[in-house]
């Protein structure tokens, strides 16, 4: 029984699926694009994404790290040149699974697994490397923050009508009771 196990096998051994999870994973890196079975190209993104994201710090000791996983020096070279300066500012995310349909001899489920930026219809042909992601949190006070400052601005664009008026010291008038 396989109650509660994440990981997808494959009808494969450990053996055989580490190495065909290295493969596709260098066809990856090498290609931008790749058309696998939907379980492969999800098995992969799990598999990628978590090289990629080691790619982006550039040592001596990461290279090693990848090194291990994929065995392929030209792989490892584009993954830490190219690969790494597209994806600098990305905080996670780097593939995009695209199912295409079912194959014509199995039947089986078909998707095109690609490198996010490396998509110019998608990414807009960007080249620049981004500099870092502005990470957010979402806090309902920043909403109200950001409408009273908005609406402190707007009083002191109006222009008073006499001197003295609250618009200008930013003090109300007493009223006179009768």
């Amino acid at each position: 029984m396989r109650h509660g196990d994440k990981t997808n096998n494959l009808g494969r051994k450990k053996a055989h699926r580490d190495a065909l999870l290295s493969n596709l994973t260098c066809q990856l890196i090498q290609h931008k694009r790749i058309v696998t079975t939907v379980a492969k190209a999800k098995a992969l993104r799990v598999y990628a994404e978590p090289l990629i994201t080691k790619a982006k710090e550039n040592t001596t000791h990461q290279r090693r790290i990848v090194f291990s996983y994929l065995q392929d020096k030209e792989a490892i070279k584009e993954l830490f040149s190219t690969v790494s300066e597209k994806v600098g500012g990305r905080p996670g995310g780097y593939t995009r699974v695209i199912k295409l349909g079912a194959r014509a001899g199995d039947a089986a489920e078909m998707a095109m697994i690609e490198l996010v930026d490396f998509n110019e219809i998608y990414g807009k042909g960007i080249d620049t490397k981004k500099e870092g992601a502005k990470r957010t949190r979402r806090a309902g006070g920043s909403r109200r923050k950001t409408e009273t400052s908005n609406a402190a601005t707007q009083a002191e664009a109006q222009t008073p009508d006499e001197p003295g008026s609250e618009a200008e010291t930013g003090e109300a008038k007493p009223e006179q009771k009768s």
